[in-house]
């Protein structure tokens, strides 16, 4: 009746559901049940004292038998047969008060009330389906029917028996009616319940799609100020400085110069100098210079000038930690050369942080390559602190930071994540904590 509204998928949960729910709450309901039949010692003694020992008996004998049914209902096979087995404990209720009924005056006797209220309870508490509520209502009324049959007074069809069986029918309906209505409800709370899990699913994926775009436009902007500067930098730094290459070119011809070694070795220092800020203008201007998606053009480049040059633009941030590669001769890979610079700069820059973190006696950051087919498998590996494990699996989401709050703001291995994937490519994190973490990605091989 339901199963047309909700998918399979969900209609399979919503029993996985009702399964869990009926396992949790029937012990409840069986231990209150219980209380119940040791209440009723009060009823056997007011009404039918002469029965009050056998009474008794039955009660402490149906309330064992509840018992057992609950401890088999919180084994591996009660998680599975929960139904059966709640069906099972509620029935042995109706077969004592049955009994009682057959040992006192039959169709006339008061116990016939507890049947309609055990009835009328399983359909309310116990969440039971309309075809077992029906089967519990029919079962219940077989059994007192046989109870008044074998009765020496008989059915008879007297007033109380026609009394009782309407008060049972009447509970039945009422009960059978209400479950209808009551599954009705659970199913469109369930189904309620999904839709908002599955609209949360989509909004979490939203919102992870919209700090990635954050992300990259606030990386945008950053780029496209550095490249602002850049320009300028290139055009007002590189006049004055060729002006001193030009100086320190006459000067060193100078025949005072070359009698002088000291002079001489100022002059060189200060013209490496004057080419070290030519270069790091040049990569600056390189790795700034951003092209948006529509105007992007991938070029063949050497690996080994984007890492001379990403290296160039953290000299600052290296100082004091060794340097040392295995990049082969042949490096030409494809690719957005500026964009790998990028990479790389946040790679160096991840790594000198953590070397600084720790009091290595030689921090040291090794850059190597290996093809693999035409793959160019690039590693980046620091004898730094590591990451920790639980750490390992986010480092590339956005956002995501173990630095102290002003410090980071979780995106550079995130977009680089990015980057790599635009190649066609991988970025990935290996680490063993407390000795080194390294970060591998590939690239295509030239065209």
């Amino acid at each position: 009746m339901m199963r047309g509204q909700l998918t399979d998928r969900l209609f399979n949960e919503f029993n996985a559901s009702l399964s869990d729910f009926r396992f949790k709450s029937s012990p409840g309901c069986a231990y209150t049940a219980c209380a119940l039949i040791l209440l009723g010692i009060g009823l056997d003694y007011s009404l039918y004292p002469q029965e009050l020992l056998p009474f008794i008996v039955a009660r402490l004998v149906c309330i064992t038998a509840i018992l057992s049914i609950i401890r088999l209902l919180k084994t591996g096979f009660g998680r599975i047969y929960v139904h059966e087995l709640t069906f099972a404990w509620l029935l042995c209720s109706q077969i004592m008060i049955c009994w009682m009924i057959y040992s006192t005056d039959g169709a006339a006797s008061s116990y016939y009330i507890g049947l309609p209220l055990a009835i009328f309870g399983s359909g309310i508490v116990l969440a039971f389906g309309v075809w077992q509520n029906t089967l519990f209502s029919i079962l219940t009324y077989l059994i007192y029917l046989v109870a008044c049959a074998i009765h020496p007074n008989g059915i008879g069809f007297e007033t109380n028996f026609l009394t009782s069986s309407l008060f049972l029918i009447m509970f039945s309906v009422i009960s059978i009616v209400y479950t209808v209505y009551n599954e009705r409800a659970r199913f469109s709370l369930f189904r309620l319940k999904a839709e908002v899990a599955e609209k949360n699913a989509l909004l979490e994926e939203t919102n992870k799609n919209l700090a990635e775009i954050k992300g990259q436009m606030l990386q945008q902007e950053k780029m496209a100020s550095i490249g602002t500067l850049a320009a300028g930098l290139l055009h007002e730094v590189n006049n004055p400085v060729n002006y001193c290459l030009m100086a320190i070119s006459i000067a060193m011809e100078e025949p005072a110069v070359k009698t002088t070694q000291s002079l001489k070795e100022c002059l060189v220092d200060a013209q490496h100098g004057m080419q070290r800020i030519q270069h790091i203008v040049s990569d600056l201007k390189i790795f700034a210079y951003r092209p948006s998606e529509t105007e992007r053009s991938e070029a063949d480049f050497m690996l080994e000038r984007a890492v001379n040059s990403s290296l160039r633009l953290v000299g600052h941030e290296i100082k004091g930690i060794t340097i040392t590669r295995d990049i082969p001769q042949d490096s030409l890979v494809h690719g957005d050369e500026a964009a790998v610079v990028g990479v790389l700069i946040n790679l160096f820059s991840n790594a000198a942080l953590a070397l600084r973190k720790v009091s290595r006696t030689y921090p040291s950051i090794h850059v190597s390559a290996v093809w693999h087919a035409d793959r160019l498998y690039v590693t980046v590996q620091d004898n730094g602190p590591g990451i920790a494990p639980e750490n390992l699996s986010r480092v590339f989401e956005p956002f995501f930071t173990t630095r102290a709050v002003g410090q980071g703001l979780g995106l550079g291995l995130s977009i680089s994540y990015g980057v790599i994937t635009r190649h066609g490519g991988t970025l990935r994190a290996e680490s063993a904590l407390g000795e080194w973490a390294k970060m591998i990605f590939d690239l295509p091989r030239a065209t």
